[in-house]
């Protein structure tokens, strides 16, 4: 169908929170990874829809490469349309029962208020990778150790 042969990656079912699937490239080891609790829940709609998905972003990166082009952009639209599947970036899930993960908050103070980030963000900060700045006032935010 695209005149390419690609090359099995490897699939994991380990996943949680409110993404179904998700297609991953670190240290250049690709591989698709998907939600096992909405996998079960939703079966057949998750075949017809997340798996053809998470295929078209790993296609779409071997075709073009993923620094190329945007992830849900028109060449990964256009894979979705040869799967036969509607190029819809999210599912309307019920994911009651579902096994939500919950992210901690940590509180920031800038200039003129406060502000609370993600565990993922707070972490970047704590190594020096990045900086916070409040887009009211423009001042860097700071993290307030004493909560």
């Amino acid at each position: 169908m695209f005149e390419h042969k690609f090359k099995p990656i490897p699939v994991a079912f380990d996943i949680k929170g409110r993404s179904a699937g998700m297609y991953s490239v670190r240290q250049g080891k690709r591989r698709i990874r998907y939600n096992p609790f909405i996998i079960a829940k939703y079966f057949e709609e998750s075949l017809r829809t997340t798996v053809p998905h998470e295929v078209a972003h790993y296609i779409a990166d071997i075709l073009f490469g993923f620094g190329n082009i945007k992830p849900h952009g028109q060449e990964w639209r256009d894979i979705m349309i040869a799967f036969g599947v509607q190029p819809r970036v999210t599912n309307n899930f019920d994911l009651t029962d579902v096994p939500v993960r919950r992210q901690r908050r940590f509180l920031y103070r800038c200039a003129c208020t406060s502000h609370m980030l993600t565990t993922v963000r707070h972490n970047r900060f704590q190594r020096g990778i990045s900086a916070y700045f409040c887009r009211a006032c423009g001042a860097q935010m700071e993290y307030n150790s004493a909560n």
